[in-house]
């Protein structure tokens, strides 16, 4: 008998999945909860600076929450990890501020749901290139796009770890990186 449903994903897919939804369940709260307090900071102080301050806060609780439960690291966030996902967040300030500057010079009277949508579709779009960067290189934990493929280039599920632990429990296993 033939199945309807599609065939289940290989369990890399299963975990790039699983990490983007909880991704935009906690980057998009966060983004959300960012796009409220913006407006009314910015009333407080000129509006780079607000979006500078929120992005640094919510920088500091996103990192810590995607190192707990995104990427499945399960403890707290280290410096280096703050440094690099601080670069990411550089981008995406740059990103929305430049998003809204640009608004501004179109509609110099933009109303605050016209700034809070576009700000949303910036932060969405700086979202996507941070979880990237996030998965593939913050908190990568040995699974480098690199050192997974193998010699023909094909993408391997086989992380260095679970590679070295196979080659040092299996005896006359060789093999070469070239």
């Amino acid at each position: 008998m033939t199945s309807l449903r599609s065939p289940e994903p290989p369990a890399a897919d299963r975990s790039a999945i699983t990490s983007f939804a909880r991704f935009v369940v906690f980057g998009g709260g966060i983004g959300l909860a960012s796009s409220a307090a913006l407006p009314p900071a910015a009333t407080l102080m000129p509006w780079a600076v607000a979006n500078a301050l929120i992005t640094v806060a919510s920088t500091l609780l996103g990192t810590e929450l995607h190192a707990r439960f995104t990427f499945g690291t399960g403890r707290l966030a280290q410096w280096r990890q703050h440094l690099q996902s601080a670069g990411s967040a550089t981008a995406a300030y740059l990103v929305t501020s430049s998003a809204i500057l640009i608004l501004h010079a179109v509609q110099p009277s933009a109303s605050m749901r016209w700034e809070q949508a576009v700000y949303l579709a910036a932060s969405g779009l700086a979202g996507v290139g941070r979880f990237l960067v996030l998965r593939l290189f913050v908190f990568a934990g040995g699974r480098s796009p690199v050192a997974n493929r193998d010699r023909s280039g094909l993408r391997s599920s086989v992380t260095r770890e679970q590679h070295s632990r196979f080659s040092r429990t299996t005896p006359g296993f060789a093999y070469s990186a070239s």
